[in-house]
């Protein structure tokens, strides 16, 4: 394919990102592989923002055999850290990293609202040090920091794969300003667009220049109960609501259709 290129690029062939899904289950795994998936990530909670996985989980997942970014985030709420918290995930990286992650996705931010760059260095290195090879991406704490593309701005020097990053928006299909200016000032580091995306907002994406899209390409799994329902959490706001997350087979589908659409037309 070739395309006229972003404001202030040259034209000339447009290499179509890679297709993340983001996925809590070995099942979910098999959906994004059979439906186009380029890779994973794999959390649980994913309904509080996603949390680290246990060992056997990502050992479940690996077996697949689809590339698997595994996240480490210890906690869900905010994503500033202090020392105990930020041990925990260099020992949580290594851990998945032992059980089959080829990728691990961290962050951490200071109380001001910036980049926490020794949180951030330490848990790159814990996964560098595993295995050389490990992929390493910055998550959406990216979104939160005072300024996103000033941040992103700040990654090639910390030796980081790629950033999942709406832009700063409240949907990565809002932000494709920001997130133009994130790949421009991020040289070498790979922009990945996510948060809220449809397969509808993969075009203007593209055009954007970003390496790749994510989606959690979810769904509300059927209740499977035996007895009445009755509240057991601060979430479990109504029976309809307290199920878990699955992965939509038709989303993914769509979204490998919409990106190959860009490659062929």
């Amino acid at each position: 394919m070739t395309g006229a290129g972003r404001p202030g690029h040259p034209a000339g062939p447009v290499p179509r990102p890679a297709l993340e899904i983001a996925v809590t289950s070995p099942e979910g795994a098999r959906v994004a592989l059979a439906h186009g998936a380029d890779r994973v990530e794999l959390c649980t909670g994913l309904e509080l923002g996603g949390l680290t996985p246990s060992a056997a989980l990502v050992e479940a997942v690996a077996a697949v055999g689809i590339p698997v970014h595994v996240l480490v985030r210890c906690r869900p709420g905010d994503f500033v850290y202090d020392d105990e918290e930020t041990a925990l995930m260099v020992s949580e990286v290594r851990s998945v990293i032992a059980s089959g992650a080829s990728g691990v996705v961290i962050g951490a931010l200071t109380a001001a609202g910036g980049l926490d760059t020794t949180a951030v260095d330490r848990l790159a290195a814990s996964a560098h040090d595993a295995d050389r090879a490990v992929e390493v991406t910055l998550h959406r704490a990216i979104d939160l920091s005072a300024d996103p593309v000033a941040t992103a701005a700040l990654l090639p020097a910390l030796g980081l794969t790629r950033v999942l990053t709406s832009g700063g928006a409240p949907t990565a299909g809002q932000g494709l300003e920001r997130l133009a200016a994130m790949v421009d000032v991020a040289s070498g580091v790979q922009v990945m667009a996510g948060g809220g995306l449809r397969p509808t907002d993969i075009p203007a994406l593209a055009a954007a220049g970003v390496a790749a899209v994510h989606l959690s390409a979810k769904r509300r799994a059927e209740p499977r109960r035996g007895a009445a329902w009755i509240p057991l959490g601060a979430s479990s706001a109504s029976a309809e609501q307290d199920t878990h997350f699955v992965t939509d087979p038709a989303v993914v589908a769509e979204a490998r259709r919409t990106l190959e659409s860009r490659t062929t037309g």
